[in-house]
Protein backbone atom coordinates (compact mmCIF):
# COMPACT_ATOMS: atom_id res chain seq x y z
CA UNK A 1 0.00 0.00 0.00
CA UNK A 2 1.13 3.51 -0.72
CA UNK A 3 0.98 5.88 2.23
CA UNK A 4 1.63 9.55 2.96
CA UNK A 5 3.20 10.81 6.19
CA UNK A 6 1.73 14.20 7.16
CA UNK A 7 1.62 16.47 10.17
CA UNK A 8 -0.22 19.50 11.50
CA UNK A 9 1.91 21.40 14.04
CA UNK A 10 3.93 18.22 14.59
CA UNK A 11 0.86 16.05 15.28
CA UNK A 12 1.83 13.34 12.78
CA UNK A 13 -0.21 10.59 11.17
CA UNK A 14 0.13 8.00 8.44
CA UNK A 15 -2.52 8.60 5.77
CA UNK A 16 -4.01 6.01 3.43
CA UNK A 17 -5.95 6.99 0.31
CA UNK A 18 -8.90 4.59 0.19
CA UNK A 19 -9.80 5.71 -3.34
CA UNK A 20 -6.50 4.52 -4.72
CA UNK A 21 -5.47 1.65 -2.46
CA UNK A 22 -6.94 -1.71 -1.57
CA UNK A 23 -7.03 -1.58 2.22
CA UNK A 24 -7.32 -4.33 4.82
CA UNK A 25 -10.73 -5.18 6.24
CA UNK A 26 -12.02 -2.68 8.80
CA UNK A 27 -11.42 -5.18 11.59
CA UNK A 28 -7.72 -5.34 10.67
CA UNK A 29 -7.15 -1.57 10.69
CA UNK A 30 -6.48 -1.25 14.46
CA UNK A 31 -3.62 -3.76 14.20
CA UNK A 32 -2.32 -1.98 11.10
CA UNK A 33 -2.44 1.33 12.99
CA UNK A 34 -0.31 -0.11 15.80
CA UNK A 35 2.26 -1.50 13.37
CA UNK A 36 2.51 1.59 11.19
CA UNK A 37 2.61 4.00 14.15
CA UNK A 38 5.47 2.26 15.94
CA UNK A 39 8.39 4.69 15.91
CA UNK A 40 11.01 1.93 16.07
CA UNK A 41 9.69 -0.82 13.79
CA UNK A 42 7.07 1.02 11.70
CA UNK A 43 6.76 4.38 9.99
CA UNK A 44 6.28 6.26 13.25
CA UNK A 45 3.21 8.38 13.97
CA UNK A 46 0.58 9.41 16.49
CA UNK A 47 -1.82 7.17 14.58
CA UNK A 48 -3.39 6.18 11.26
CA UNK A 49 -5.97 8.12 9.24
CA UNK A 50 -7.86 6.71 6.26
CA UNK A 51 -9.43 9.17 3.82
CA UNK A 52 -11.89 7.86 1.26
CA UNK A 53 -15.32 8.21 -0.36
CA UNK A 54 -18.45 9.14 1.58
CA UNK A 55 -22.14 9.03 0.70
CA UNK A 56 -22.98 12.11 2.78
CA UNK A 57 -19.93 14.33 2.16
CA UNK A 58 -17.03 14.94 -0.22
CA UNK A 59 -14.86 12.49 1.72
CA UNK A 60 -14.79 10.42 4.91
CA UNK A 61 -11.98 10.35 7.46
CA UNK A 62 -11.49 7.40 9.81
CA UNK A 63 -8.90 7.77 12.55
CA UNK A 64 -7.01 5.32 14.78
CA UNK A 65 -4.69 6.24 17.63
CA UNK A 66 -1.21 4.75 17.94
CA UNK A 67 -2.57 2.05 20.28
CA UNK A 68 -5.14 0.99 17.67
CA UNK A 69 -8.15 2.53 19.40
CA UNK A 70 -10.51 4.39 17.09
CA UNK A 71 -11.09 8.09 17.74
CA UNK A 72 -13.98 10.25 16.64
CA UNK A 73 -12.01 13.23 15.32
CA UNK A 74 -8.64 14.94 15.05
CA UNK A 75 -8.39 18.66 14.33
CA UNK A 76 -4.88 18.49 12.92
CA UNK A 77 -5.74 15.28 11.12
CA UNK A 78 -8.75 16.67 9.28
CA UNK A 79 -6.70 19.55 7.87
CA UNK A 80 -4.13 17.10 6.53
CA UNK A 81 -6.80 14.69 5.27
CA UNK A 82 -8.47 17.47 3.32
CA UNK A 83 -5.12 18.55 1.86
CA UNK A 84 -4.33 14.97 0.81
CA UNK A 85 -7.74 14.60 -0.86
CA UNK A 86 -7.09 17.84 -2.78
CA UNK A 87 -3.49 16.98 -3.68
CA UNK A 88 -4.54 13.53 -4.96
CA UNK A 89 -7.40 14.98 -7.01
CA UNK A 90 -10.05 13.19 -4.95
CA UNK A 91 -12.06 16.36 -4.27
CA UNK A 92 -12.67 19.17 -6.73
CA UNK A 93 -13.64 21.89 -4.29
CA UNK A 94 -11.48 24.06 -2.07
CA UNK A 95 -14.20 23.86 0.59
CA UNK A 96 -14.76 20.12 1.02
CA UNK A 97 -17.10 18.62 3.58
CA UNK A 98 -15.43 15.80 5.49
CA UNK A 99 -17.44 13.12 7.30
CA UNK A 100 -15.95 12.09 10.66
CA UNK A 101 -17.00 10.17 13.73
CA UNK A 102 -18.09 13.53 15.15
CA UNK A 103 -20.25 14.44 12.16
CA UNK A 104 -19.69 16.19 8.84
CA UNK A 105 -17.32 19.18 9.14
CA UNK A 106 -16.72 21.98 6.64
CA UNK A 107 -13.10 22.68 5.68
CA UNK A 108 -11.75 25.74 3.83
CA UNK A 109 -8.38 24.93 2.31
CA UNK A 110 -5.66 27.61 2.41
CA UNK A 111 -3.20 28.12 -0.46
CA UNK A 112 0.13 29.74 -1.19
CA UNK A 113 -0.11 30.12 -4.94
CA UNK A 114 -1.21 26.71 -6.21
CA UNK A 115 0.09 24.82 -3.16
CA UNK A 116 -2.33 23.84 -0.39
CA UNK A 117 -0.60 24.76 2.88
CA UNK A 118 -3.30 24.48 5.51
CA UNK A 119 -6.96 24.85 6.30
CA UNK A 120 -9.58 26.52 8.42
CA UNK A 121 -12.14 24.10 9.87
CA UNK A 122 -15.63 24.63 11.24
CA UNK A 123 -15.27 22.32 14.24
CA UNK A 124 -18.92 22.51 15.29
CA UNK A 125 -20.34 23.68 18.60
CA UNK A 126 -18.60 22.53 21.77
CA UNK A 127 -20.41 19.91 23.83
CA UNK A 128 -20.65 21.18 27.40
CA UNK A 129 -23.21 19.01 29.18
CA UNK A 130 -21.72 16.05 31.11
CA UNK A 131 -23.58 13.54 28.92
CA UNK A 132 -22.25 15.10 25.71
CA UNK A 133 -18.56 15.28 26.74
CA UNK A 134 -19.00 12.56 28.13
CA UNK A 135 -18.00 12.91 31.77
CA UNK A 136 -19.63 11.59 34.90
CA UNK A 137 -20.00 14.21 37.62
CA UNK A 138 -22.95 15.64 39.55
CA UNK A 139 -22.76 19.26 38.34
CA UNK A 140 -24.85 20.68 35.47
CA UNK A 141 -21.92 22.37 33.70
CA UNK A 142 -18.41 21.57 32.50
CA UNK A 143 -16.43 22.44 35.65
CA UNK A 144 -15.44 19.56 37.89
CA UNK A 145 -12.84 18.57 40.44
CA UNK A 146 -11.25 15.15 40.18
CA UNK A 147 -9.47 13.64 43.18
CA UNK A 148 -6.47 11.59 42.12
CA UNK A 149 -4.64 9.86 44.91
CA UNK A 150 -2.28 8.30 42.39
CA UNK A 151 -1.23 11.72 41.14
CA UNK A 152 -1.02 13.14 44.64
CA UNK A 153 -3.45 16.03 44.24
CA UNK A 154 -6.93 17.23 43.44
CA UNK A 155 -7.33 18.64 39.97
CA UNK A 156 -9.90 21.21 38.85
CA UNK A 157 -10.72 20.50 35.22
CA UNK A 158 -12.95 21.98 32.55
CA UNK A 159 -14.54 19.14 30.58
CA UNK A 160 -15.31 20.00 26.94
CA UNK A 161 -16.49 17.75 24.14
CA UNK A 162 -15.26 18.61 20.65
CA UNK A 163 -16.54 15.43 19.03
CA UNK A 164 -14.09 13.67 21.33
CA UNK A 165 -13.69 14.18 25.09
CA UNK A 166 -11.27 16.70 26.61
CA UNK A 167 -10.31 17.79 30.11
CA UNK A 168 -8.58 21.18 30.26
CA UNK A 169 -6.32 21.72 33.25
CA UNK A 170 -4.99 25.24 33.91
CA UNK A 171 -1.57 25.03 35.55
CA UNK A 172 1.08 27.60 36.47
CA UNK A 173 3.74 26.25 34.10
CA UNK A 174 3.04 23.52 31.53
CA UNK A 175 6.77 23.23 30.79
CA UNK A 176 7.59 21.86 34.25
CA UNK A 177 4.26 20.22 35.10
CA UNK A 178 4.41 16.38 35.31
CA UNK A 179 2.29 15.92 32.20
CA UNK A 180 3.18 12.25 31.71
CA UNK A 181 2.47 11.20 35.31
CA UNK A 182 -0.81 13.09 35.66
CA UNK A 183 -1.94 12.59 32.06
CA UNK A 184 -1.59 8.81 32.22
CA UNK A 185 -3.84 8.70 35.29
CA UNK A 186 -6.42 11.25 34.10
CA UNK A 187 -6.85 9.53 30.73
CA UNK A 188 -8.23 6.43 32.43
CA UNK A 189 -10.04 8.11 35.35
CA UNK A 190 -13.47 6.65 36.10
CA UNK A 191 -15.09 10.04 35.52
CA UNK A 192 -14.47 9.63 31.78
CA UNK A 193 -16.35 6.59 30.38
CA UNK A 194 -14.60 6.85 26.97
CA UNK A 195 -11.26 7.95 28.47
CA UNK A 196 -10.20 11.53 27.76
CA UNK A 197 -7.58 13.77 26.21
CA UNK A 198 -6.00 16.21 28.66
CA UNK A 199 -4.71 19.71 27.94
CA UNK A 200 -2.27 21.31 30.40
CA UNK A 201 -2.56 25.06 29.82
CA UNK A 202 -1.27 28.45 30.98
CA UNK A 203 -1.74 31.94 29.59
CA UNK A 204 1.31 33.70 28.15
CA UNK A 205 1.84 37.30 27.09
CA UNK A 206 -0.44 38.57 24.33
CA UNK A 207 0.77 38.69 20.73
CA UNK A 208 -0.66 40.78 17.90
CA UNK A 209 -3.51 41.82 20.17
CA UNK A 210 -4.56 38.25 20.93
CA UNK A 211 -4.13 36.21 24.10
CA UNK A 212 -1.68 33.32 23.81
CA UNK A 213 -2.37 30.01 25.54
CA UNK A 214 0.49 27.53 26.00
CA UNK A 215 -0.80 23.97 25.72
CA UNK A 216 0.74 20.57 26.23
CA UNK A 217 -1.48 17.62 25.36
CA UNK A 218 -1.76 14.10 26.69
CA UNK A 219 -3.68 12.37 23.92
CA UNK A 220 -5.92 9.43 24.58
CA UNK A 221 -4.26 6.32 23.18
CA UNK A 222 -1.04 8.07 22.12
CA UNK A 223 0.53 9.81 25.14
CA UNK A 224 1.98 13.30 24.82
CA UNK A 225 1.74 14.59 21.26
CA UNK A 226 3.23 17.62 19.55
CA UNK A 227 -0.21 19.13 19.00
CA UNK A 228 -3.94 18.47 19.26
CA UNK A 229 -6.39 20.50 17.18
CA UNK A 230 -9.58 19.47 18.96
CA UNK A 231 -7.66 20.04 22.20
CA UNK A 232 -6.76 23.57 21.13
CA UNK A 233 -10.44 24.22 20.48
CA UNK A 234 -11.36 22.79 23.89
CA UNK A 235 -8.66 24.94 25.50
CA UNK A 236 -10.02 28.19 24.07
CA UNK A 237 -13.60 27.25 24.99
CA UNK A 238 -12.47 26.42 28.54
CA UNK A 239 -10.48 29.66 28.81
CA UNK A 240 -13.56 31.65 27.81
CA UNK A 241 -15.85 29.76 30.18
CA UNK A 242 -13.38 30.07 33.05
CA UNK A 243 -12.73 33.77 32.27
CA UNK A 244 -9.05 33.21 31.64
CA UNK A 245 -8.99 35.40 28.53
CA UNK A 246 -10.87 38.48 27.29
CA UNK A 247 -12.69 38.20 24.02
CA UNK A 248 -13.46 34.98 22.21
CA UNK A 249 -10.34 34.04 20.23
CA UNK A 250 -6.76 33.13 20.98
CA UNK A 251 -3.50 31.79 19.65
CA UNK A 252 -2.79 28.33 21.05
CA UNK A 253 0.93 27.55 21.25
CA UNK A 254 1.58 23.82 21.00
CA UNK A 255 4.81 21.86 21.11
CA UNK A 256 4.86 21.77 17.32
CA UNK A 257 3.48 25.19 16.36
CA UNK A 258 0.56 27.60 16.66
CA UNK A 259 -3.14 27.34 15.91
CA UNK A 260 -5.67 30.17 15.76
CA UNK A 261 -8.98 29.32 17.43
CA UNK A 262 -12.14 31.45 17.65
CA UNK A 263 -15.51 30.83 19.34
CA UNK A 264 -17.62 33.84 18.29
CA UNK A 265 -20.47 33.29 20.75
CA UNK A 266 -21.97 30.62 22.97
CA UNK A 267 -24.25 29.28 20.25
CA UNK A 268 -21.64 29.30 17.49
CA UNK A 269 -19.24 26.76 16.07
CA UNK A 270 -15.56 26.85 16.98
CA UNK A 271 -13.25 27.67 14.05
CA UNK A 272 -9.67 26.41 13.98
CA UNK A 273 -7.02 27.50 11.48
CA UNK A 274 -3.58 26.01 11.02
CA UNK A 275 -1.03 24.33 8.71
CA UNK A 276 -1.08 20.97 6.95
CA UNK A 277 2.21 19.50 5.78
CA UNK A 278 3.06 16.43 3.69
CA UNK A 279 6.40 14.99 4.90
CA UNK A 280 7.00 12.01 2.61
CA UNK A 281 5.33 9.22 0.66
CA UNK A 282 6.25 5.56 0.58
CA UNK A 283 5.12 1.98 0.11
CA UNK A 284 4.18 -0.18 3.10
CA UNK A 285 5.28 -3.79 2.74
CA UNK A 286 5.08 -4.83 6.42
Amino acid sequence: MRFTKMHGCGNDYVYLDAWGERLPDVGDLPALARRMSDRHTGIGADGLIVIGPASDADARMTMFNADGSESEMCGNGIRCAAKLAWDHGRVGTRSPRIATGAGVLAVDLRFDGDACTGASVDMGRPRLSPAEVPVQHPGPGPLLEVNLTAAGASHRLVAVGMGNPHAVYFVSDPETFPVHAVGAVLEHHASFPRRTNIEFVARLADEAGLPVLRQRTWERGSGETQACGTGACATVVAAILDRRIPGREAIVRLNGGNLHVAWPDAGASVRMTGPAVAVFEGVWIG
